[in-house]
């Protein structure tokens, strides 16, 4: 595959189940560049095409308000902590930790059932179990990364009792609150490279765009099996880290 080719794959996957970056960034590294180049081009390609994306699930109402906006706040509170976890506990620990729940989370993911209803969009329980979640994923974020999105779903999905569907929406509004961020911070100290970012961005936005309709079409089975296959992705490049 191409490195386009790549970008557009990763934007794909992304938009439906999260974990695109466990392609992207390794296309971008194998390009040559540097490593803090790759992954702050890497952060401008991915949130524009996450805003695309993100459009798409709004236009079709599968982003959960009420949910994503705790959660957004979450995560940006979160990512602070991880990046300050960094320098105090080590990265192997945190790659264990989540080689051993990689397993759980695809196991939730295969015995979910989709909702017949939505629940409530309102309470005061729902919006601190939202912001945990995303305090909790943004704390991972910041640490380590490597699918913030596909954890997000699972986590909406079985404790907040979303449909797929709507948990990926949820999830890239989430997303795209922190990827800004974080692209901020690479801006600011030039550290993406344009001309290859933003031809890299049409690809992704155009990966995201088709992506997110095939979720929206294809529904919680689709989803499903894109969200196995980054668990196992996940699971298989966090081992061969540690070996």
């Amino acid at each position: 595959m191409s490195f386009f080719s790549l970008v557009f794959f990763a934007g794909f996957v992304d938009s439906i189940a999260g974990g695109g970056g466990i392609i992207s960034l390794p296309a971008y590294l194998s390009s040559g560049i540097a490593s803090h180049l790759a992954l702050g081009t890497n952060k401008f390609s991915s949130t524009i095409g996450t805003l695309f994306s993100t459009i798409r699930y709004a236009k079709a109402r599968a982003i959960v308000y009420s949910v994503a906006v705790p959660s957004a706040i979450g995560s940006v509170v979160g990512s602070f902590v991880g990046a300050r976890l960094v320098l105090a506990i080590p990265d192997r620990v945190l790659r264990i930790t989540v080689l051993f729940l990689i397993p759980i989370a695809s196991l939730v993911v295969l015995l979910k059932r989709p909702q017949e209803k939505q629940p409530p969009d309102s309470g005061k329980p729902e919006i601190v179990v939202s912001f945990l979640i995303g305090a909790a994923i943004g704390i991972y974020d910041g640490f380590f990364g490597p699918g913030t999105g596909t954890f997000l779903i699972i986590l909406y999905a079985s404790l907040l009792s979303l449909d797929l569907v709507k948990a990926s929406g949820t999830a890239k509004l989430v997303n795209l609150a922190s990827n800004v961020g974080a692209l901020f911070v690479f801006v600011l100290n030039r550290r993406v490279i344009y001309s290859l970012g933003i031809p890299a961005a049409l690809f992704g936005i155009l990966g995201n765009w088709i992506g997110s309709g095939f979720a929206l079409k294809k529904g919680v089975g689709a989803i499903k099996v894109v969200m196995m296959a980054v668990l196992t992705l996940l699971f298989v490049r966090i081992l061969l880290s540690l070996l």
